[in-house]
């Protein structure tokens, strides 16, 4: 990492971690203050030993009994400054100093202190108010839990962060109120403790109260993501509702529809010998029922089993985090399961809690209604959140894997359900129950799904051979270990993937070689295919759409080599049907397009700064002068660096100012030739980075290598990103000093990219080309785009810096092709517009005309 930028101006540094932490301890004097009262009122009330005693519970913790039945309207707020055990204590000081610390961070001391008491205690208040009135009406769970007590202080801690939220950027913003109203509803569904309904009512509060202290509407509106921010968000929500199964069997809990897997495996279970003796023969009633029911789930293998939809969530979280679209299709399939199975559920734990189905009355029924219909919430909202977001997710394993994935997942399957059907059929008289044959199909499906969806379904047939016990113990086991490996092949490194890199590296080794122009390093950016001459010393990098091959850039060629680079590539596309087309190609080259007779047309302006010799003098350099001088007498410094070279804090502001960028535009994201965050990554791109004299990020800019003979002869700029609130002239600093950097170290030139659809400005005297209907269709195009994407005005920015202007141009072989070129050329700016992006684009033109 380098730091030398100009001669005046002090080296520019990142903070470290641990600086970073020594400045967040500083400003949270009321969230460390909170955790040592928590470590206090826990000595005090005893709870440091252990949970509190009666009297310390009826005078200062929440619950019905005590806030509403006794009028101790107090306990609302006591209760969340009160640990309940030492557990509580631990994950409270934690919960106070990193969580609330955040919030503090952001919004202050005063106000970090009025979310935290009105969250908390309205969401007690809330939490209450609702056990109370469903108790009146007899509602299962408000009955089960209006005696409980709770001294909680996460429900003020998770709601002041979710209040503070309003004063983020829109990535943390996001990012927080999703995955912790995830969390919340995973603990709601599968535990049931009060103090997880007020953490939720706590959340619904915090969101208006967050915009009402930052005073800003907008907190309370989606805001778009851009397609990466959707892919981890979406990821984290499914991972985190994994863990559901693991909180029902952690806390053992009875008062939720999702619980159901806690009553399986009871802690002294009858044994097999026993409840044949209690049951006979042909076992009947409730009580056997409960008994065999559970000890057909019990065992290593139904204990692993059990976790299955666990694993295959996590996995499929995995999976979405990149893209994949069989992850997509897991994550699907396995919350279809779930709500499938969510009446057999109810089974289950009607089965294993004693409830009697000929006691029911109406309003059980009703209850019925409820907990079904809570059961499938969580997987219908899920499988909704995916529906909504498929077009994030089009990473497609190659079609000879996905083949080969089945092949041995299916085969798999067959050869497990036949041995043990096999191993049954041998020994079917040592059943118990006693079993038929079409008993035994039955219990040789169930081996394959998870006992507490299917405990409790006729036939229950228990094998009595060691030999059978084990095969029904570990078949189903083994099949979902097969799927899970097979799955992560899949997802991982392919064969396909092993070729695509070796492919990069020799594309990479002949752009270093001969170049490729100022943009040719696009041609390394996913979507690009490369093509290789049959000599293997020339590449051309493209994408096909609609029949349509687009390249990026010039031929990356020896200069002499051109002309053979560009036949040999148009054979090639003749051969697979595609019409050819070089995008972005570079003045030295239309010769050879005019030789074969093709035409092409003025697509953009690159604008270039030579940097040899470079001196800001003068008049026409003072705009830029000026925000140079500015930001070094405001104490700016600047880092040139690459990504792999940050430090974690400094990562993760520049995420946050992109996203942030990203979701202030209705307007759909643009690629082709524009990069964004995962380009940036490149270990072979540099950054450019402006910091506030308190070590914070104000604006990042990204360098393309320009190269020559295996040589960096100059860069590109890519990459442009500036944090709210930074300094007036940020960019005009950043890429001024970017270029004496350059000029420093050097570099011969620095490239500002191309400007789609502008026109440099006339030499004096110079008149203008006769219009042509192609040239009056493309600058109708730039004018009608420019409100919505800024071509004009950003072509503006770049006249700042005195360039020389090279026109950038697309050859075509056929102009009856035109109307598809165009098409294709839309598609690869723009190729995943929603309808709702659609409309965006739409509303923002009309407001403009």
């Amino acid at each position: 990492m380098t730091t030398t930028v100009t001669d005046t101006e002090p080296a520019g540094r990142l903070r470290t971690g641990g600086e970073a932490a020594a400045a967040f301890a500083r400003r949270i004097p009321f969230s460390i203050a909170l955790g040592v009262v928590l470590i206090a009122t826990a000595i005090v009330a005893g709870t440091i030993a252990g949970g509190p005693t009666d009297a310390t519970a009826n005078a200062w913790a929440a619950g019905v009994r005590t806030t509403f039945d006794a009028g101790a309207w107090w306990t609302a707020a006591t209760a969340l400054v009160i640990p309940w055990d030492p557990f509580q204590l631990v994950v409270g000081v934690l919960a106070a100093v990193l969580l609330l610390g955040v919030a503090e961070r952001r919004m202050g001391t005063w106000r970090t202190v009025v979310a935290f008491v009105v969250t908390g205690v309205l969401g007690v208040l809330l939490g209450t108010t609702l056990q109370w009135f469903g108790s009146l009406f007899g509602e299962w769970w408000a009955t089960g839990t209006s005696a409980d007590l709770t001294l909680d202080p996460l429900t003020g801690v998770v709601g002041a962060l979710i209040t503070a939220t309003a004063f983020m950027g829109a990535l943390w913003r996001r990012r927080i109120r999703i995955v912790t109203l995830a969390f919340v509803l995973v603990f709601v569904l599968y535990d049931g403790d009060p103090s997880n309904v007020y953490r939720l009512f706590a959340i619904l509060v915090a969101v208006p109260l967050g915009a009402l202290l930052a005073r800003d509407p907008s907190a309370l509106r989606l805001r778009r993501s851009s397609h990466r921010e959707t892919r981890t968000l979406v990821a984290s929500v499914v991972a985190v509702t994994a863990f559901g199964p693991i909180v029902a069997f952690a806390t053992r809990s009875e008062l939720t529809p999702f619980a159901f897997s806690s009553y399986l495996f009871a802690d002294d279970p009858l044994s097999y010998d026993a409840v044949v003796a209690q049951c006979g023969a042909e076992p009947a009633g409730d009580e056997c029922l409960r008994e065999l029911a559970i000890l057909s789930s019990q065992g290593v293998g139904m204990f692993v089993l059990s976790f299955v939809p666990v694993l295959l969530l996590l996995l499929a979280a995995w999976g979405l985090r990149g893209g994949r679209r069989f992850a997509w299709w897991l994550a699907i399939g396995v919350n279809a399961a779930i709500l499938l199975f969510a009446r057999s559920s109810y089974d289950v734990s009607n089965a294993l809690d004693d409830l009697d189905p000929a006691d029911w009355s109406a309003f059980d029924v009703g209850e019925l209604l409820v907990w079904v219909l809570a059961a499938a919430l969580l997987p219908i909202g899920i499988i909704v959140m995916l529906l909504v977001t498929r077009r994030d997710f089009r990473v497609r394993a190659a079609r000879g894997a996905l083949g080969r994935f089945w092949l041995v997942v299916g085969g798999t399957f067959v050869v497990l359900a036949t041995t043990y059907f096999v191993i049954g059929l041998a020994t079917i008289e040592e059943y118990w129950p006693p079993a038929a044959p079409a008993d035994l199909v039955v219990d040789t499906l169930k081996r394959f799904v998870p006992p507490h969806f299917l405990a409790a379904v006729d036939p229950i047939v228990l094998p009595g051979h060691d030999l059978t016990s084990a095969a029904a113990q570990w078949a189903g086991p083994v099949f979902w270990a097969v799927f899970i490996v097979s799955a992560v092949l899949l997802m991982s490194t392919t064969r396909a993937r092993r070729a695509q890199a070796a492919d990069d590296d020799r594309l990479r080794t002949l752009l270093r070689r001969h170049g490729g122009g100022t943009l040719g390093f696009m041609a390394t950016w996913p979507g690009n295919t490369p093509w290789f001459s049959d000599d293997g010393d020339a590449v051309v990098a493209y994408r096909v759409i609609n029949g349509v091959a687009i390249t990026m850039s010039d031929p990356i060629c020896a200069p002499a080599r051109a002309e053979q680079t560009i036949r040999e590539f148009a054979i090639f596309c003749d051969a697979n049907g595609w019409t050819p087309v070089f995008y972005s190609t570079h003045p030295q080259y239309l010769p050879i397009f005019e030789a074969l007779g093709w035409q092409h047309m003025s697509v953009g302006e690159e604008t270039i700064v030579r940097t040899t010799g470079l001196e800001l003098t003068g008049k026409p350099w003072q705009k830029v002068r000026q925000a140079l001088n500015r930001g070094i007498k405001e104490g700016m410094t600047t880092v040139w660096t690459s990504w792999r070279e940050l430090p974690l804090a400094t990562s993760a502001e520049i995420s946050a100012i992109s996203e942030e960028w990203v979701a202030e535009k209705e307007l759909p994201e643009m690629g082709f030739t524009l990069g964004g965050m995962e380009e940036l990554k490149d270990d072979d791109v540099r950054l450019m980075l402006a910091v506030a004299p308190d070590g914070r990020l104000q604006a990042v800019t990204s360098w393309l290598p320009v190269y020559r003979d295996g040589d960096v002869v100059g860069w590109t700029i890519d990459f442009m990103r500036r944090a709210d609130g930074s300094m007036n002239g940020i960019m005009e600093f950043l890429i001024a000093s970017a270029a004496l950097h350059m000029k420093e170290t050097g570099a011969e030139v620095l490239s500002l990219s191309g400007a789609p659809l502008a026109t440099k400005p006339l030499e004096p005297g110079e008149e203008p080309p006769a219009p042509t209907p192609m040239t009056r269709l493309l600058e109708w195009l730039g004018q009608t785009l420019e409100p919505a994407y800024g071509f004009s005005s950003l072509f503006r920015f770049k006249a700042k810096f005195n360039p020389e202007y090279e026109t950038i141009s697309m050859a075509y072989p056929d102009p009856l092709a035109l109307p598809a070129i165009g098409i294709a050329v839309g598609k690869a700016y723009l190729p995943e517009v929603s309808p709702k992006e659609a409309l965006a684009l739409v509303r923002t033109l009309t407001r403009a005309d």
